[in-house]
């Protein structure tokens, strides 16, 4: 009874702390477009000296994000630079004034993302605390301090195989309770080795690993949809739309999947909004089971038959492709993909009214104060009055770039204090009339109740965790009840195991022999049973993966645990077994294998079946992302399809060393899609020929030196780099690795072969 007492009085606590007019989920604290501020302005202008311009201040920094409003503070992430300089950044301002406060930039890498659309992710802030999250576009993690200094960091990308695509969808994180949690498309090792629509939750203070889930399903495309947290059903939920065409529901406390509802060919972007026991959403891609494109479904949670939510209705021909709803008073407004707005009835989801404001929309709308603030990709910023059978604009600003430049809004408004913040792709604005009053809002409300005796799944903590040779993990084990309310530390037999089986691998073959498990990992638990254990691991193998598993009666829990070589490192690939993978090393299970030479040799062969870009094309990271000024050498031999060669590098401090094959050139670069760092020259080398490969990188005061080199194998090193390129703006630190991309896959034909071989990385003198 004491602990509950507890548990009621922290969560009351918490929930006094978000008593205030602060904008901290992208969406306002309901989660749903809607504050609750009145005497906003019905028009405005940038100029301040126009009459009711309603400008409080604005800031020559534009984006693409929704502003964060938290502590009498806006925070922003953008890009920042040009060319050689450019970066993404996040900034803080003055509330108040709209004075800079502070910045951070960082380097964007390993993605294919064009420079245009950095910074479109939104930040998640936290009211308790204080502290601002920002997922950069190369994956990069922060935990902010509300002055700027980095609490913890993870990089998504290196150490998880995240992966980001080309179209600049990416995810964005939230906060709830003691969780910072961020949904991706990954590809990493064991039950993570395929690419699938996971959702991982981190301790907001501290960056440890709570728990993984899956949407279950396979990826079509990335996605940005923003997950809610909501309580449907005694239930506290995470709901969120996925790349895999659905929307779905999970325990918040545990990651445990509640429902999934499949409903578009793509992905979904817009975020969900709830109202009681109804999930509202919708998707503009074609529609399953239809040749019509656009649906709004309205779902009850409540009602779920395995594992399938009830769909209360769906409206189809409204393709709700990124902008995500608001609901108010039993109506749900949907802003079309190509600028129109509809309001719905929430009960049936038949259409009300529909008002074109504009052309283009990927920013959401906000409701208050009787008006819809709404803004246009196509430089517009529009104001509307919503009334019982109609819509009609009462104010529109069109924004003029200098020179005939143009000018974009790709974001949402943020609204607190009676102020409303937004941003163009040049300008920060805060605008509000004289007499604007906020009002103070808290999130989503969980009735205190008492947690269910019965333990009904059982929680690791860390869940996922690296270690190195020789070093410890301190871990316990947590019970929770079938609401997934915590009950506590529970008493379990701890064993080891070797990486989980891949989530969606097919089948066996009729008739083939069972797939021999892999063997436990190897390290040393400090006890057999009880509520805490350390995992030790051994000395060797210097790189490995594995499991620890905690059993108490029917219910099993597990942690993912990963060893990471230090260095030096070179891997012996005669002792992996054929089509295994070296241990420790990130996305290279399912894209590579360990195969036999006429020759007898050992060596990782790149597999080359699967012609989709997420496989035929990977990073694999070999370290951790912390390690600085070391040297990366690797063999590397090609083969031919046709007229087709591949590409095949190696990788160090977040630059990677490219022979590329359709163009015979080296090539060196950091950030593929904008060449910030990109060196190259024409390289001629032939397919069935192995070839030695060394990068080196070095910091040299506030520059970076990255240095590369090629020649064939069993010829003596050249003296001199092949390439050399100084950064001014270096990559600190990154993960070693290597990069393969096949070329020329198609049905029943493989692609051109890649191997790898004698890989080392080495700490510079």
């Amino acid at each position: 009874m004491k602990s509950f007492v507890l548990s009621i009085l922290g969560f009351c606590l918490a929930a006094n702390l978000s008593l205030a007019a602060d904008w901290s989920h992208w969406r306002g604290p309901g989660q749903n477009g809607v504050a609750l501020d009145t005497n906003l302005p019905e028009k405005w202008s940038p100029v301040p000296g126009n009459p009711d311009s309603n400008l409080h201040w604005s800031a020559p920094y534009g984006g693409r994000t929704t502003p964060l409003i938290l502590n009498n503070r806006v925070f922003i992430i953008n890009k920042d630079g040009a060319g050689l300089t450019e970066q993404e950044r996040v900034m803080c301002f003055s509330f108040d004034t709209g004075k800079l406060l502070w910045e951070y930039k960082f380097n964007v890498f390993h993605t294919d993302i064009v420079s245009v659309r950095l910074g479109w992710t939104t930040l998640a802030g936290d009211p308790e605390t204080g502290n601002v999250y920002a997922h950069g576009t190369q994956g990069l993690l922060f935990c902010f301090d509300k002055d700027g200094k980095i609490l913890w960091t993870h990089s998504l990308t290196e150490e998880f195989g995240r992966i980001s695509g080309y179209g600049g969808r990416v995810t964005s994180p939230i906060i709830d309770e003691n969780l910072l949690i961020i949904g991706m498309i990954n590809a990493s090792w064991g039950g993570q080795a395929i690419g699938r629509n996971r959702f991982v939750a981190f301790d907001k203070k501290t960056g440890q690993i709570v728990w993984w889930s899956s949407t279950g399903n396979q990826v079509k495309d990335t996605y940005y949809s923003c997950p809610v947290v909501t309580e449907i059903a005694g239930q506290r939920l995470l709901v969120s739309g996925g790349g895999d065409g659905g929307v779905h529901a999970f325990k918040v406390r545990t990651g445990e999947k509640v429902w999934s509802h499949l409903f578009g060919s793509g992905s979904v972007n817009c975020s969900p909004v709830v109202n009681g026991n109804l999930v509202f959403i919708g998707q503009g891609e074609e529609n399953i089971g239809t040749n019509s494109q656009g649906r709004v479904i309205c779902l009850d949670g409540s009602q779920v038959t395995k594992g399938e939510p009830k769909v209360v209705w769906q409206t189809d021909g409204i393709k709700a492709k990124f902008a995500s709803p608001v609901f108010h008073q039993g109506r749900l407004y949907v802003c079309g993909e190509v600028g129109s707005l509809h309001c719905l009835d929430a009960a049936d989801g038949k259409e009300i009214w529909k008002f074109q404001y504009g052309r283009n929309t990927k920013g959401s709308p906000v409701l208050a104060d009787g008006k819809i603030y709404l803004p246009e990709v196509d430089s517009k910023f529009h104001i509307l009055k919503p009334g019982e059978s109609t819509c009609r604009r009462i104010h529109q600003h069109f924004f003029r770039g200098q020179g005939g430049e143009e000018v974009q809004l790709n974001g949402s408004p943020a609204i607190a204090d009676g102020k409303i913040v937004f941003m163009t792709s040049h300008n920060l604005y805060c605008i509000g009339t004289k007499n604007g009053q906020g009002v103070p809002t808290s999130p989503v409300k969980e009735k205190p109740r008492a947690p269910n005796g019965e333990p009904a799944h059982i929680q690791i903590f860390p869940a996922d965790a690296v270690i190195f040779p020789n070093s410890k993990q301190e871990i316990q084990a947590i019970a929770y009840d079938k609401n997934g309310n915590r009950l506590g530390p529970i008493e379990v037999a701890w064993s080891l195991a070797g990486p989980g089986a891949p989530e969606g691998a097919p089948p066996p073959m009729p008739g083939a022999p069972p797939a021999v498990p892999p063997p436990p990992i190897q390290a040393k638990l400090e006890q057999a049973r009880g509520k805490t254990t350390s995992i030790q691991a051994n000395s060797y193998p210097p790189a490995q993966f594995g499991r620890v598993l905690a059993k108490a009666g029917n219910l099993t829990g597990e942690a993912r645990i990963r060893v990471a070589p230090i260095l030096p490192y070179a891997p012996d690939f005669s002792k992996i077994p054929e089509k295994r993978t070296p241990g420790g090393w990130i996305n290279c299970q399912g894209k590579f294998e360990i195969v036999k030479l006429p020759d007898g040799r050992q060596v990782l062969k790149k597999l080359v079946i699967n012609p989709s870009p997420l496989a035929a094309r990977a990073n694999v990271f070999i370290t951790t992302p912390d390690l600085a000024n070391y040297t990366i050498e690797a063999e590397v031999l090609g083969k031919k399809v046709k007229d087709d060669l591949p590409d095949m590098g190696i990788i160090a401090n977040r630059y990677s060393l490219i022979l590329v094959g359709e163009t015979q050139s080296l090539r060196l670069v950091s950030w593929d899609a904008l060449p910030r760092v990109d060196k190259t020259i024409t390289w001629k080398w032939e397919p069935e020929t192995w070839y030695h490969m060394k990068l080196s990188f070095e910091q040299s005061g506030n520059q970076g030196v990255v240095r590369g080199k090629v020649w064939a194998r069993g010829k003596p090193e050249p003296a001199a780099w092949t390439l050399e390129v100084t950064d001014p703006i270096p990559n600190v630190n990154g993960s070693a690795g290597i990069y393969a991309n096949a070329k020329r896959i198609l049905e029943n034909q493989p692609g051109t072969e890649i191997f790898f071989d004698n890989v080392r990385v080495t700490p510079n003198k």
